[in-house]
């Protein structure tokens, strides 16, 4: 097939990665810690944790793991928010072999116990904070080995103990719980200091990540990511941030997305720790005002987000008084970004909100925007290293260039299947390998790839498709609208009719102003037939505004 994007690409990136230079992520993680030893590696808090500190922590928690007979490829969960804890036990479960499967801490005991059962991890490290959930649940699943941490443990003193006794007694924010038979991080660190750690064999077939994916339109399914899909992905991003001027040993990048989430997973904590930078973890980005604080105190060089985030961001008092003169890069995903957000990030911090696109699926990224871009274009990009994409209909037939289907994916970042479900996968991955991604777009000219919405998301108005995005980025421009969401809702004359739920930036706007902004910008048929303003609109664990609560919610409104 022709790949257009290559004559696209920025100087420097291959059409093609070398993946014979590492055979897992440990790795690269310990080639790393060599390298920078000395080096930052994370802050948080105003604590900071070196390489070769992170290697030696790393070091004692594998040995702990295989002294209590956990094996290569056995399961463990973790349940974390961004604290210095996360990277020692991410890269510390996986020297010792074992599969991470990444859990949402603010998971209901329902949830936690899907997860649990699904994924069969035999042990969990959990904050203390949410050790009440998994109490509810834990008699009733797998889990043999129960490792509990305080958001302050590795902070350091005094401040650290002072924010754990702020956090149990002040704040009451860790309610009572009991799980006879845990033991603390710090025990067991300190058990691992004493024992021996045997390197296992690891190779590119081996599992490193179930990642769970799919909660927002169904029973989550844990994507197996092996350590070839992330090592690929990791060279993929490497080789593309190089060649934009992101240079090795140098870099601070901003980490206030959830770890847990493969965005931040693999943006942040693998592919900076390969390129030896720094992760300035954000526990609790939705304290506007402490982050915007927290970012004034390091002359970070890269931002990843989501849409959200960067709009809150640039809502916040402060933000736009803050120092960007070292900032190389910011990069949205997981969501859609909307031009009104973008062009207003260019004009506070000079730089280009540059879209990327990916899914948990393809261990994320799949396509980028060149980092040198002058403005935002309003596509996702190009398809990376190593990576194709085509546009396909509904019959499995590649479309050409300029025509509309769901986009496909296939490359060695692609997942291995779902977790014990061979028919989700065999739905998803095509015999030739390619991934579905539920994604409508289309190809320029130049290999550029434009989402046009999620097939799922579609609107059906009069026979006519209506995509909730273009309304969504058109009422985002008006400069009264904070947030927006568009949905389709039952119509007895229109099959569908468009609804907007939208947050006010400006009090005094009404309905009457916005349906005269729509009759400007929006041919009839596209323009909302509803409008319902409210205080915030519902979103997931990294911001990412979800329609489907809002569909449901209606469709249960006409039920009643």
């Amino acid at each position: 097939m022709s790949k257009p994007w290559l004559d696209s690409y920025p100087a420097g990136v291959p059409a093609e990665i070398d993946l014979s230079k590492y055979s897992s992520i440990p790795d690269i993680f310990e080639q790393s810690c060599s390298k920078y030893k000395d080096q930052t590696a994370y802050i948080n808090f105003d604590t900071k944790m070196s390489y070769g500190e992170l290697d030696e922590l790393t070091r004692q928690f594998a040995a702990w793991l295989q002294n209590q007979g956990l094996n290569k490829g056995d399961r463990i969960a973790i349940m974390m928010p961004n604290i210095l804890q996360y990277p020692v036990v991410v890269y510390g479960a996986l020297r010792a072999g074992l599969v991470v499967v990444n859990t949402n801490p603010m998971y209901t005991a329902r949830e936690l116990k899907h997860q649990l059962e699904d994924s069969g991890a035999r042990a969990i490290v959990v904050v203390e904070n949410f050790a009440h959930v998994l109490q509810q649940v834990h008699k009733d699943v797998p889990v043999e080995f129960i490792i509990t941490t305080q958001i302050g443990d590795m902070v350091s003193f005094p401040k650290g103990v002072v924010m754990n006794l702020v956090l149990k007694y002040v704040r009451k924010a860790i309610p009572d719980w009991n799980l006879p038979g845990s033991i603390s991080l710090k025990q067991a660190l300190k058990q691992g200091s004493n024992q021996s750690f045997q390197r296992p064999e690891l190779g590119f077939d081996d599992l490193a990540f179930l990642q769970y994916t799919g909660g927002t339109t169904g029973v989550a399914k844990g994507a197996m990511l092996t350590h070839k899909n992330l090592v690929a992905n990791m060279l993929q991003a490497q080789t593309w941030m190089s060649a934009s001027g992101i240079s090795e040993g140098t870099e601070i990048i901003v980490t206030a997305l959830p770890l847990y989430h493969i965005f931040a997973l693999t943006a942040c904590c693998l592919v900076y720790t390969a390129l030896g930078g720094v992760n300035l973890l954000i526990t609790d980005p939705r304290d506007m005002a402490g982050f915007v604080k927290e970012l004034g105190k390091v002359p970070f060089t890269v931002l990843p987000g989501v849409n959200t985030l960067f709009n809150g961001l640039l809502n916040t008092p402060g933000f736009a008084e803050l120092d960007f003169s070292t900032l190389k890069g910011a990069l949205g995903g997981g969501m859609a970004v909307q031009r009104a957000v973008a062009e207003q990030w260019k004009e506070v911090t000079g730089t280009t909100l540059v879209e990327a696109y990916g899914l948990t699926e393809t261990s994320p990224a799949a396509c980028i925007n060149p980092m040198n871009l002058e403005e935002y274009n309003g596509t996702i990009g190009l398809p990376i290293s190593s990576t194709e994409c085509a546009i396909m209909n509904d019959e499995g037939d590649l479309l050409p260039q300029g025509e509309v289907g769901e986009l496909v994916v296939r490359g060695p970042q692609v997942m291995k299947g779902y977790w014990q479900r061979p028919d989700e996968t065999a739905k998803a991955i095509t015999p030739e390998g390619w991934l579905l991604t539920g994604d409508i777009a289309l190809m320029d000219e130049k290999g550029f790839f434009t989402i046009v919405d999620r097939k799922k998301d579609m609107i059906l108005v009069s026979g006519f498709n209506v995509f909730p995005n273009e309304i969504e980025d058109v009422l985002a421009l008006h400069p009264k609208v904070l947030e927006v969401a568009a949905i389709g809702i039952p119509d007895p004359r229109s099959s569908e009719a468009v609804k907007v739920f939208v947050v006010k930036a400006d009090p005094s706007l009404n309905e009457e102003e916005l349906r005269a902004y729509c009759s400007e910008q929006l041919t009839g048929y596209k323009r909302p037939r509803h409008i319902e303003f409210r205080d915030e609109l519902p979103k997931s664990n990294v911001g990412k505004i979800l329609r489907r609560e809002l569909r449901d919610a209606e469709l249960k409104k006409g039920k009643d």
